[in-house]
C-alpha cells in the first residue's frame, strides 16, 4: 500500500497572510488539525491546530492575539513531506521518528496531498485485514528458510484463504506472524496447526 492509497485529496490549505483567527476557523469548519500553508502553488509551511493555540495563549510571551496574528509568524517553516510513491510504512516511520502528526504529499514539486496519522491507521487495518469478517491466527514460526511457506502450504492444503498475512522478528530468531484467514472456526484450525507441531499464540488452547 502506497501514500497515494491513503492521502486526503485535495488538500485544504491557506495562506501565509491569513489571521491565526481565519485558520482556526478553517480548521474547525474542515473537521482537520493540519493546514499546509501555500503562496503561488509553492509550499510555503505548516500550521497546526496546536500551533495556533499555543501562539493566541497566555503563554504567548507577545500575547494572545488571534485577529492580529498572522500564520506566517507561527507556521513551521521546514515542512517534512512525503511521494505519492512512498510506501505508508515508511510514511509511518518518518512520522513516527519526526514525532509530527501529517506529511504534506509533493508531486514535482505541487502538494498533491496530505497524511495524517489517522489515515495511516486506517492503512493497518486494512492492511490486517480486520475489516473483513474473518479469523486471526498468531503463530510463532522458527526463523529459517522455508517455514512461512509451510505454514501457507498447510493453510491452502485445508482449502483455507488468507486475507492477509503480517510476520515481525522476534528476540531468540523466532519470526511472529499475524494471519487473517476466511474462518471464524480458528479454534480447531489451531488445534490441527498444533498437531503439525506449529506453535500457536491465538487463539489460545481451550480449557478442557
Amino acid at each position: 500500500m502506497l501514500v497515494k492509497d491513503v492521502m486526503r485529496s485535495p488538500v485544504v490549505t491557506v495562506g501565509p497572510e491569513a489571521t491565526l483567527e481565519e485558520a482556526y476557523r478553517l480548521l474547525l469548519e474542515r473537521g482537520i488539525r493540519h493546514l499546509p500553508v501555500v503562496a503561488g502553488g509553492r509550499l510555503l509551511g505548516i500550521v497546526t491546530d496546536r500551533d495556533i493555540r499555543l501562539a493566541t495563549s497566555h503563554l504567548n510571551p507577545k500575547g494572545p492575539c488571534p485577529t492580529c496574528a498572522l500564520v506566517a509568524e507561527v507556521m513551521t517553516k521546514e515542512v517534512v513531506t512525503a511521494h505519492p510513491l512512498d510506501p505508508v510504512e515508511e510514511a509511518a516511520r518518518v512520522m513516527r521518528e519526526r514525532k509530527i502528526g501529517s506529511l504534506p504529499v509533493l508531486e514535482e514539486g505541487a502538494l498533491v496531498g496530505i497524511v495524517t496519522g489517522i489515515d495511516l491507521l486506517d492503512a493497518l487495518l486494512k492492511l490486517t485485514g480486520v475489516t473483513e469478517p474473518s479469523g486471526r491466527l498468531e503463530v510463532r514460526l522458527p526463523d529459517r528458510v522455508g517455514e512461512l511457506a509451510r505454514l501457507t502450504g498447510f493453510l491452502a492444503g485445508r482449502g483455507v484463504n488468507i486475507h492477509s498475512l503480517l510476520s515481525y522478528p522476534e528476540d531468540g530468531d523466532f519470526v511472529r506472524a499475524v494471519v487473517r484467514v476466511n474462518t471464524l472456526e480458528t479454534h480447531l484450525l489451531a488445534e490441527s496447526l498444533r498437531r503439525e507441531g506449529f506453535e500457536v499464540l491465538w487463539p489460545p488452547k481451550k480449557p478442557w
